[in-house]
């Protein structure tokens, strides 16, 4: 019998897919010649892609045709699909293996719930996919973080009350979104960021299974 239900966010969470972005946007910015930073990048974290090259334009006071823009928001989703396409195993981050094992060997339920449109393509190519009871990604939700309800289908998928789930996520808007339906958030990640998680942790390297014991037998 399920007592718990464990949600897991993906880039951030599960595999790093940020640094794709990075150079997909990079690429992208300095083709029409804006310079583009990291820390500009970190602005565009949760962002749209429609809003996130409105903010590169205005940084560059860059104005393009309704055409031109369309054509290069295509440009950067080629781009970023061009290098998940070469993503393995090695790509998953240190000890989500070992984390996601013992959740299922405690026969507890698991499910994704991430805005990424290519999260299936991407759990594919980490061979994750098998792992996960239910998949909730940005084709099944229309409102974005720190809207629930990414996690409110991912709850109802695997046959869970919000406040019998537990959410891993390294984004603050994603905190909020289980926050908001009283889930247990776990934030991975910076704790000055991730201030409103019930609990954070660096990675899960710091995770012990004590822990996800505590947390299902609660």
């Amino acid at each position: 019998m399920k007592k718990k239900g464990f949600i897991f966010d993906l880039d951030g969470v599960i595999v790093d897919t940020a640094k794709y972005h990075f150079l997909a946007w990079k690429k992208l910015a300095n083709s029409i010649g804006i310079d583009f930073s990291e820390e500009q990048n970190e602005q565009l974290k949760g962002v749209s892609r429609k809003a996130s090259l409105e903010k590169i334009l205005a940084w560059g006071n860059v104005t393009l045709t309704e055409e031109e823009f369309a054509e290069l928001m295509s440009k950067k989703n080629e781009d970023y699909l061009g290098y998940i396409n070469e993503m393995n195993e090695e790509e998953i981050l240190p000890d989500v293996p070992k984390i996601l094992n013992f959740i299922l060997g405690k026969n507890q339920g698991v499910a994704l719930g991430s805005a990424s449109k290519n999260a299936k393509s991407i759990l594919e190519k980490v061979n994750l996919l098998n792992k996960f009871e239910a998949i909730v990604d940005g084709n099944e939700v229309s409102k974005a973080k720190p809207d629930p309800e990414v996690f409110e289908i991912a709850a109802r998928e695997i046959g869970m009350e919000p406040h019998n789930c537990i959410v891993f996520e390294d984004s603050l808007a994603g905190i909020q979104a289980a926050n908001a339906i009283d889930m247990c958030s776990i934030g991975i990640g910076d704790a000055t960021v991730l201030k409103d998680a019930d609990f954070v942790f660096k990675d899960f390297t710091e995770i012990s299974t004590d822990f996800i014991n505590q947390l299902i037998n609660d």
